[in-house]
Order: structure tokens, then sequence, then C-alpha cells
């Protein structure tokens, strides 16, 4: 299978003014913007001395300086451009050169693959994403994207939303991605709940099989959309989670509780969860989950296709 695209950041988080560490599971990566504002991607490792690069800085030039005994480098290819004191470039092997890994940018987001050679994705759609986030969570990837499927309060929040435990439909795969639509409601939830039709709004994730990757949709009872999220869960070092995030109002929010969204804190990727309910949480649309992934991934070999691009 291809390596996939893993959304490492937010556009705004990646500058000129200084290098940005980021994980892909046990892999460092360091980002910044060249002298054109193009956003690179070396390993965050000196070949020198194993130094990180993401502690130096970012030169006029826009090539990566190390902070411990200034070596420059270039961001396209990650070869070494300059050493102090030496500035004859043909004294640079090329084994003196960082790893290069692919970059794209698009939806307010910057992608990482770990494959220099691979395809670019399918860019997000061209829409304002007025709010956005990212949080660093102590559990690992795959048990965050399982919590999502079983209770998504667990790992995120809307503002005045309950989601409830009921299914519109089991989860299904839709043009390689795993599809659900959950019932919520408005307040807290009406115990007991399974005996109302009372469920005014609905909550559908559109999830990448392999990376987590999911775009939420809240809809009311005539089908308008109340918020969009695109949440995008990166495994990182030591079992973290780094969620970046993005979400926008929908243009017409009917009704108290809609208008409410709103104020601030309309969507939260939460830092802290109840280990308590975590623990308790039964494994039911995560394990089917589970299922079609394996189905998916090793259907044709391929990558499947990016959430922005089914949705």
């Amino acid at each position: 299978m291809a390596s996939p695209w893993w959304k490492v950041a937010r556009s705004e988080e990646v500058t000129s003014a200084k290098p940005l560490a980021v994980d892909i599971g046990d892999q460092p990566v360091v980002l910044w913007r060249d002298a054109q504002g193009i956003a690179r991607a070396l390993e965050d490792r000196c070949p020198h001395r194993r130094a990180p690069l993401s502690r130096g800085c970012v030169r006029d030039n826009g090539w990566l300086q190390c902070g411990y005994h200034g070596w420059s480098y270039d961001g396209e290819t990650g070869r070494l451009k300059e050493i102090p004191n030496m500035k004859d470039e043909q004294k640079f092997p090329p084994v003196y050169k960082a790893a290069v890994f692919a970059v794209s940018e698009s939806g307010g987001f910057v992608s990482v693959n770990l494959d220099p050679k691979s395809a670019l994705p399918a860019p997000l759609a061209d829409r304002t994403f007025a709010l956005g986030g990212t949080t660093h969570v102590a559990l690992d990837h795959d048990e965050w994207v399982s919590a999502l499927f079983d209770d998504p309060g667990l790992v995120v929040g809307m503002r005045g939303v309950q989601f409830t435990p009921y299914l519109m439909s089991e989860l299904r795969e839709e043009d390689g991605l795993l599809v659900m639509e959950r019932f919520c409601q408005w307040g807290k939830l009406h115990l007991p709940s399974y005996a109302t039709a009372e469920f005014p709004i609905t909550l559908i994730t559109r999830t990448h099989p392999l990376t987590g990757e999911t775009e939420a949709v809240l809809r009311d009872d005539s089908l308008r959309t109340l918020l969009t999220a695109h949440v995008a869960p990166v495994p990182a070092a030591r079992g973290v989670t780094q969620v970046r995030w993005r979400a926008a109002l929908g243009d017409v929010l009917k009704g108290r509780h809609a208008a409410a969204l709103r104020r601030k804190g309309a969507f939260e990727v939460r830092e802290a969860i109840d280990g308590a309910a975590l623990r308790v949480l039964i494994r039911s649309a995560s394990h089917h989950g589970q299922q079609l992934r394996d189905q998916i991934l090793s259907g044709n070999g391929a990558s499947p296709p990016s959430v922005s691009a089914a949705a």
C-alpha cells in the first residue's frame, strides 16, 4: 500500500520565523517555510551530530540552519548548503543530506508523506474554516479513532450537542471511507432516549481507514448543515495523538440551540479524556470498523481516497 498522507500542522503553525517540530509515529519531522513561502519538511535530525534541526533557525534565504554547529540545509533537496567558515559547496559530499519528506498544503492544513516520491493527494475543498486548533491527547492513535466511532463525546465536543449511542445505520464503507450516521439531541440526553422519536439533529462522519482523518457534519432535521469539522489525528511519540482540526458553521442556523453554536466553543477536541468512561466503553462500531478497515486496506493494495475528495 502507498504511504499515507498525514495532516501534521495547520497552515498558520508553519512559518519562516521558527521551525516547527512534529511527529509521525516515532519519526520526528521539522517543518518551516522557505524564502518563497513554500512549506518544507525534513527529518528532525542533523546528519552531522544528530541534533534536532527544529532547535535551529530559518535563515533569510530560506535554508534551515542547525543550532548546534550552524550547518545549513536546503528544504527542497535536503542537501547541505553551507558550513560556517567553509563556503565552497564542492566540499560537501552528497552523504551530508537530511532526509526529505513530501509536503502538500490545502484547506488550511500542511500534510506530510514519509515517502518523498509520493503523488500529491487530492486537495481539500476550497472553503473558509473560521475555527481551528491543535490538541495533544495522551491516548494511542488507534484508541482515539476507536473512541470516535464508539462514543464521539469522549474525544470531541460540539456546543449544546449530546451524542446518543443510537446509530441511524451501521458503520459502512463508501468509496473507500468509513461512514457512520448517529442520532443526536440538544442539551442533556433524555432517558430513556430509545423511547422517543425526538432526534432533531444527526452527526455524519466520513473517516479514512488508515489515518483516522475525519470529516464530521452536524445536520438538523431539515438536512441543513449546522457545523462541519475536519479532524486530523496523527500518531506521535510515546503513545500521544496530535489532533489538528478546523471547523465552520453552517450558513443557516435556525432555532435557539443552533444559534448557540455561534458562541465561543462551538467545536473542540478534548485534551483530557474520561479514563473511567473509556475503560468501560463497549467496542461496538469500532469493532465493525476494524473489519471494514481490513477489507479496504487489503482490497487492491491502493490507498483509499482522501476524506475531502469523497466528501
